[in-house]
Parts: structure tokens; sequence; C-alpha cells
């Protein structure tokens, strides 16, 4: 079953040496802080996130593709993000808790689109997965792909450093 989840920003700080798609909890310039909410798959026998991002103008030009999935205008997922992530650095995220009414009602109408599609963003996820685990960094979408195997040994050390 697919949920919502927030990642801990100290876990994304510790990833991003090793995976240059991620996005900084929060630059300089920045007043508030970038939250790591998305859902949560099971790729090669692990917990793989897939960060939510908000929808933009431009996407409305841009093309679906396997790696890239829109949630109607509400946000997309891009695949080639995912990470692995240790269930003790993601916290679940209670809809029904959230106190702004506007962001708990965008988080339900995503969480239905999201549901709908949960097969297709399973199907899409092992695809991307396999795609650059074959294949290094021969294709374009090899190359906006993170490094799974190096961010699978990351979070594993991760893990066990956390003992």
């Amino acid at each position: 079953m697919i949920q919502f989840y927030e990642i801990n920003p100290e876990y994304i700080d510790y990833l991003l040496p090793f995976a240059p798609h991620l996005f900084h909890n929060k630059q300089e310039h920045q007043a508030n802080s970038r939250k790591y909410i998305g859902i949560v798959l099971c790729v090669n026998s692990l917990d793989y996130f897939v960060p939510l991002s908000s929808f933009k103008e431009k996407h409305h030009k841009m093309q679906e593709s396997v790696d890239f999935l829109k949630i109607k205008t509400f946000a997309v997922l891009n695949l080639n993000n995912m990470f692995p992530v240790p269930e003790s650095e993601r916290h679940y995220i209670d809809i029904n808790k959230i106190e702004n009414q506007n962001y708990r009602n965008l988080l339900r109408n995503e969480y239905r689109v999201i549901k709908v599609l949960s097969k297709k963003i399973l199907k899409n996820a092992q695809i991307v997965y396999s795609h650059k685990i074959h294949n290094g960094n021969k294709t374009n979408l090899c190359k906006r792909c993170n490094d799974f195997l190096l961010l699978e040994e990351k979070a594993k050390e991760h893990n066990n450093s956390q003992k």
C-alpha cells in the first residue's frame, strides 16, 4: 500500500555527496527548507523513496516518460531521483493531521491519483532501476539517474552506523 513519507533532512545531507540529482534541503538564499515528501516502493528488495515535486509551469509542456510521471497538475514523480531509505530515516505522514487545509487537500488529491497509478509507478521504477544497473551511464536515462548501487551501499553503511 502506498503511503506518504517525509525523509529526515540529516539523511538527505548524508546522501548529497553521492547523489548529485538530490536537492539540498536548504540553500543559502532560501527562507525555508525543502521537505522531502514522497512515496516508498520496494525495488530490488529494498525500500526506495520517490520524491514528489511541485507541479511547475514547465511540466505542462513536458511529456511523461518511464522516469517522469505527472500526478495530474498537482505534482510530478521523478523516478530517476529515487533513492534507498532505511525505515529509521522516514516518517509516515498522516494527511488527516495536517493543519493547513489547502496543503491537506493537495496531499489528498495527490494521494488519490498516485493510488490509481500505483502499478504503473512501481513497474516504471523497476524498469528505471534495471536500466541504470545494466547500462551504467550509456544512455540519457542512465545519466539522469542516481547511482542506485552506490546509494544502496551508502544506505547500508548509514544504517549500520546508527546501530
